[in-house]
């Protein structure tokens, strides 16, 4: 293995594990945000399948050469139509609203780097699919498989 993939490897485990620390620590607002993202139906919950739609719209719309996989340049020109939406409707000075935004769009180049497995600079659907799945069964916390409400308050009991 060379030092460019040993050091490749460390920083992704680094930063899988700063993401999961970060997750855990948030994940009231977290929930919140997952089943705004992907509540189809608009029931107050989301199931496997209406996440699993949602994943799949996500990455047809981010492919947006239709090519079968997404490049970094993809990935962030998706993120950045849903990052200023957020940083339209903040009320934070603009300053701040820039800083976000820089360090927004730095995240979205790791989080790419991260997901791409296999370093080829193509996130396949299969690679998406891994840290969705990974999503879900993080959030999903009474294993009922659906994310809702009653998911925060396992947390809440669990913190205990």
């Amino acid at each position: 293995m060379t030092l460019r993939k040993i050091l490749s490897s460390a920083a992704s485990a680094f930063v899988v594990a700063l993401i999961a620390v970060g997750s855990a620590e948030s994940a009231p607002h977290a929930l919140s945000a997952f089943v705004a993202d992907y509540d189809a139906d608009k029931s107050g919950d989301v199931t496997q399948a209406e996440f699993d739609a949602g994943r799949t719209a996500r990455f047809a719309a981010t492919d947006a050469n239709k090519d079968g996989w997404v490049s970094d340049v993809e990935y962030l020109a998706e993120y950045e139509v849903r990052l200023d939406a957020k940083l339209a409707a903040s009320t934070e000075t603009a300053e701040h609203k820039a800083e976000d935004r820089v360090r927004e769009v730095r995240q979205t180049h790791v989080r790419f780097g991260v997901l791409d497995t296999d370093k080829d600079g193509q996130m396949t659907k299969a690679e998406y699919d891994v840290s969705g799945a990974r999503a879900f069964t993080q959030q999903d916390r009474n294993k009922d498989g659906r994310i809702s409400a009653a998911d925060a308050e396992v947390k809440t009991v669990a913190a205990n």
